[in-house]
């Protein structure tokens, strides 16, 4: 037994002089010498003046934030490291958001700029419609071909934005159209206003076009709403990123903050940083309501995915521009080729027109003149954007940069925490700032959302209280995803009734 206890007299020496060894509470006069210089030092770097800083620790009474231990900060240093952490957590998230605002603004920016070539490309269709319908069908029609110029601005005004319908543009254009061939076609009439008005209402009966109005309708629709969707959907994300953004920190979220970033300085150990899930949870608290709009962001992001999939494909906008002028012709050609059947049955409908003076009868297929093969510009002629780019290329680039934006909301307090000047890494878990001294941090990270912050160790968050900014914004992403996913079928939100209750017009 002797022998036991002297062999165990020298591991329990050893064990108490470990146990003594172990930092405990300093006393006052050892913790208030200990030098203050390092804190001084970044303090300064800072930006501010240390002329009140203390040279050494000073008792943390005073402070209200960090832990009341002794300490190298003032209740004036206090405060404005304070102030000096809620700027630095508004720099994390407007850093961190910064490719969503360049995606949407760069992107709408050239998405317009398709606008400049659809510009550029009707003045090169109006051009060569001139030309061509010229050529192919004489003198008389071209003095028609302001219908065109016409068509072409109002699906210009349409694209930009205007408050049109697409459905009542082409209508009126065939109406219009139907109403100048007719008289092409029977010069030997004299037609009032009212006789081709009575035409116009005979040609949905009538179908003088053949089924070529209800083909273009279809793809001139489905191609320019799903542009224009995409356009103004690239406009509500660069939107809505900069009102999500732009945020005041309350008061619990900015103690959360000093206490994590600044805290340390205080304590004499600026180079101590927060662990990593401190930070998430300060973030998570802080950015709680940013993080509810992730669910319908993802919406969103996925509509704006789906039509610009639709624009490299069947809806694509430079094709339906480019078969305008191919596709009147046709119909042109259809109404030359029935005149005689389709005259007669308006002559039922409408009755007998008077006879031209001094014009002796013809027969209306002599009135086209001579049928030549009808072609629009050459490859050589089309139009290219100002950049020189595509449709194709701008719609793959912004898909590849819509991929990464799914689930930004709530992986944002990851990413900022992430950032090596905002958390320690997660290697360095038993020797980063747990809110208190260097240690590990033991409390589990809470959920995303509002609602999961009702047991955040770090920042206080009254759950009961949405942020009603958030919620208008949630609102502003669902109508932009219903229009984005209407868009997709051709179907325009702020037309609906109209398009759903009109014909193909001429048709």
């Amino acid at each position: 037994w002797v022998s036991w206890v002297a062999g165990m007299r020298k591991p329990l020496l050893a064990f108490l002089l470990t146990v003594f060894a172990l930092p405990g509470p300093r006393s006052p006069s050892a913790a208030a010498g200990r030098s203050c210089a390092d804190t001084r030092q970044v303090y300064a770097e800072m930006g501010y003046s240390t002329g009140s800083a203390p040279q050494t620790q000073i008792s943390g009474e005073h402070l209200r934030l960090c832990p009341q231990d002794y300490t190298c900060c003032t209740s004036q240093m206090e405060e404005t490291l304070s102030l000096q952490s809620e700027k630095d957590f508004l720099k994390a998230v407007e850093d961190s958001s910064q490719f969503l605002l360049t995606t949407f603004t760069q992107r709408h920016r050239r998405f317009d700029g398709i606008l400049n070539y659809i510009k550029t490309l009707f003045n090169t269709e109006t051009k060569c419609c001139r030309d061509s319908f010229r050529r192919t069908y004489g003198r008389l029609f071209t003095q028609n071909s302001h219908l065109f110029q016409e068509l072409f601005v109002e699906l210009r005004r349409y694209y930009s934005g205007g408050s049109i319908s697409l459905s009542e543009v082409l209508s009126d254009f065939w109406s219009r159209l139907v109403e100048r061939l007719f008289s092409l076609v029977n010069p030997q009439y004299q037609f009032s206003d009212d006789y081709l008005e009575c035409v116009s209402k005979h040609a949905e009966q009538l179908q003088p076009f053949g089924d070529v109005p209800r083909k273009l309708r279809g793809q001139v629709t489905r191609a320019f709403v799903a542009a224009r969707a995409l356009s103004q959907g690239l406009s509500t994300g660069r939107d809505i990123v900069n009102k999500a953004t732009k945020l005041t920190a309350d008061s619990q979220c900015v103690r959360g903050l000093m206490r994590q970033w600044y805290c340390p300085l205080c304590r004499g150990m600026p180079s101590v940083q927060p662990c990593h899930s401190l930070c998430l949870n300060v973030m998570k608290g802080c950015l709680a309501n940013q993080a509810d709009l992730d669910n319908q962001w993802n919406n969103y992001i996925d509509a704006l995915y789906q039509v610009s999939e639709k624009l490299e494909g069947p809806f694509n906008i430079e094709l339906a521009a480019d078969s305008i002028s191919v596709k009147v012709s046709e119909a042109i050609m259809h109404m030359q080729e029935n005149s005689v059947s389709i005259s007669t049955k308006v002559f039922q409908g409408c009755g007998n027109p008077r006879p031209t003076p001094g014009r002796s009868k013809r027969s209306p297929k002599e009135a086209g003149g001579n049928k030549r093969p009808f072609r629009t510009y050459s490859p050589e002629e089309k139009p290219t954007t100002a950049a020189g780019t595509n449709l194709d290329r701008l719609v793959t680039e912004l898909k590849e940069r819509l991929r990464p934006m799914r689930g930004f909301w709530v992986s944002l307090p990851q990413t900022i925490c992430n950032d090596e000047k905002a958390a320690a890494d997660l290697v360095n878990e038993d020797r980063c700032w747990n809110g208190q001294t260097r240690g590990r941090y033991l409390p589990d990270v809470t959920g995303d959302g509002l609602l999961s912050q009702i047991n955040n160790p770090e920042v206080e968050v009254d759950i009961a209280r949405p942020d009603v900014r958030i919620r208008q914004l949630i609102m502003e992403l669902r109508v932009a995803t219903n229009k984005l996913r209407h868009a997709q079928s051709g179907q325009d939100m702020d037309f609906m009734d109209s398009e759903e209750g009109s014909g193909s017009g001429g048709g």
